[in-house]
């Protein structure tokens, strides 16, 4: 994990350490969002190595029983029961720069990552 300020969780508990959201992924998301939808993460099938990562808005109305909810300061994440076991531990970064690649994860479960940095492979 990078030396940057985690955004804050808004109570602490065994979820909060799921994803890790710095400042600036939380400011991002916070300003993505509108009329209280929740930040989704899921991994799925494809990309160069394998797994690619999604993240995308979504109602709450869509929130399924196998979902963990984790509570931010001002938004939720939703990840499925599949894709948390990929993302116990991850990084979630926003690099806005000129150059910057948007979305950025850092994965310590990723065995290998491709070159863009949005797919990945575990052992």
């Amino acid at each position: 994990m990078t030396d940057t300020i985690t955004y804050e969780a808004a109570k602490s508990g065994e979820n909060t350490n799921v994803v890790y959201i710095t400042q600036g992924a939380g400011e991002r998301i916070k300003s993505d969002l509108e009329n209280g939808e929740h930040l989704r993460l899921q991994v799925a099938g494809g990309g160069c190595s394998g797994l690619s990562y999604e993240l995308f808005s979504e109602e709450p109305e869509k929130l399924q029983d196998i979902d963990t909810l984790i509570d931010y300061k001002d938004f939720k994440v939703v990840i499925d029961q599949k894709s948390i076991i990929y993302l116990k531990g991850m990084e979630l970064d926003y690099d806005g720069s000129m150059q910057g690649k948007g979305f950025v994860f850092r994965n310590p479960n990723a065995a290998s990552t491709c070159g863009c940095g949005e797919s990945f492979s575990v052992v």
